[in-house]
């Protein structure tokens, strides 16, 4: 499917391919939807869970924030900027590698199971992304009515989740950015396309009095 406007004759050295590509749009990412996701039940395991005056509340509640946001801004810069996007993606996906620390910290201390991946409530909470219309209402039974067992776990699969679809985010990025180049890349061929056009013709308006040419 073409990306050109309407009645667009496609790029053309008389014609060229717009320097800034279409970006923004993350709330259409698969990464951005489960990092809000994340984000949402973390605020609600910490207000169950964690003593809202603690450090760690605060903590847990700012890198599930880092990994929404950071996706957000990397994809509002990665019209100017593949290098900035690709930076940004990559603290995305640090600040849910910490979260899933933290959450694995909740458990160890407690002394409470932490779920292998072939474990059946594990495997039936993976089964929730396949669920029409999903949204913070198909997980909140386990964070908001659970024992705090069922609650970290959960969360620690739907991070994994995310950081699964961070992770190819990352492979899709570098392949474009070593394929196509960045903004500094399009700028120079979008300059030596306008220097190899032919230069147009001047016309002498002629004045009266004045001999023709």
């Amino acid at each position: 499917m073409s990306n050109s406007p309407p009645n667009s004759s496609g790029p053309s050295p008389e014609n060229p391919p717009g320097l800034i590509p279409p970006h923004g749009g993350f709330r259409q990412l698969k990464s951005y939807q489960m990092a809000e996701l994340v984000y949402d039940l973390t605020v609600a395991f910490c207000d169950r869970f964690i003593d809202p005056k603690s450090r760690t509340h605060d903590q847990m509640v700012q890198a599930a924030r880092s990994g929404k946001q950071n996706i957000a801004e990397g994809s509002q810069a990665s019209g100017t900027s593949k290098k900035t996007e690709l930076k940004l993606v990559g603290i995305a996906r640090a600040s849910l590698e910490e979260l899933l620390l933290d959450y694995g910290d909740f458990l160890r201390t407690r002394s409470l199971p932490l779920w292998t991946k072939d474990h059946p409530e594990a495997q039936a909470v993976r089964r929730l992304a396949y669920v029409p219309n999903r949204s913070y209402r198909t997980y909140s039974p386990n964070i908001l009515s659970s024992p705090p067992e069922t609650a970290a776990n959960t969360l620690v699969c739907l991070i994994h989740q995310a950081n699964y679809l961070l992770d190819q985010q990352l492979r899709q990025l570098e392949q474009a950015f070593l394929q196509d180049g960045g903004f500094t890349e399009r700028l120079y061929h979008a300059r030596q396309a306008a220097r190899d056009l032919p230069p147009r013709p001047s016309f002498h308006r002629h004045r009266p009095g004045q001999q023709p040419q």
